[in-house]
């Protein structure tokens, strides 16, 4: 009965279609422009924490996967029976057959099949910490602190298939060269709606780590 009833708020999110990332309303993590590029946007984040999930599928299920996983740990499948805040974005990025991160010069992050290992993550809300977060009922979930850092993001709207996130990827890949930054880790994509959004309101956005420049 239990589950039942902690299973009813993911289902309720999940009408209409696949989940992936819900903005209505919600916190995002505070961040500061550091600079406009040709292409994209240099921000700067603090710390954050984040409860994260590693999924092996293809792309699209993995996030969806990862959503739901995540979505029953806000909901109340923690140790306290609370519930958490939903905040925005979803975050989806690749990680090897090891778990490390995907190195910035592999070609792909997913096998001819469409199969890879992914990381989805939910940021926590700015008031929670490590001591006040109740640990996960699901041993599949994971509360982490991101380090603080610098990304290059490149904001999108319409299609969020494997292909528009690639073509995306090499279009913020080049605007970071061009500008003569260094990426320094896995690119990432974060998700701001829920897939019935028109398609030109969606906020996607590809990011990727760099080195500041000095």
């Amino acid at each position: 009965m239990l589950r039942a009833l902690l299973s009813l708020p993911v289902r309720l999110l999940e009408f209409g279609g696949s989940i992936v990332g819900i903005r209505h309303g919600t916190e995002e993590p505070h961040y500061t422009v550091v600079q406009q590029i040709p292409g994209a946007q240099i921000r700067r984040y603090g710390p954050r924490i984040a409860a994260e999930t590693t999924v092996t599928s293809s792309e699209e299920t993995a996030r969806n996967v990862g959503f739901r996983r995540l979505a029953r740990y806000i909901f109340g499948a923690n140790h306290a029976g609370a519930k958490i805040a939903m905040t925005a974005p979803v975050a989806q990025e690749p990680v090897s057959v090891h778990g490390e991160k995907i190195a910035m010069t592999a070609p792909v992050s997913q096998t001819a099949d469409g199969e890879g290992r992914w990381v989805i993550r939910f940021f926590m809300p700015a008031d929670k910490t490590m001591e006040s977060l109740p640990e996960p009922d699901d041993d599949a979930v994971k509360l982490v602190t991101v380090p603080e850092e610098t990304v290059a993001v490149r904001r999108f709207t319409g299609s969020r298939s494997r292909r528009a996130i690639a073509a995306q990827t090499a279009e913020l890949m080049r605007a970071v060269r061009g500008a003569g930054f260094e990426p320094t880790g896995s690119p990432a994509t974060w998700f701001y709606d829920p897939p019935w959004t028109a398609p030109p309101l969606r906020r996607n956005e590809v990011v990727v780590p760099v080195k500041p420049n000095l």
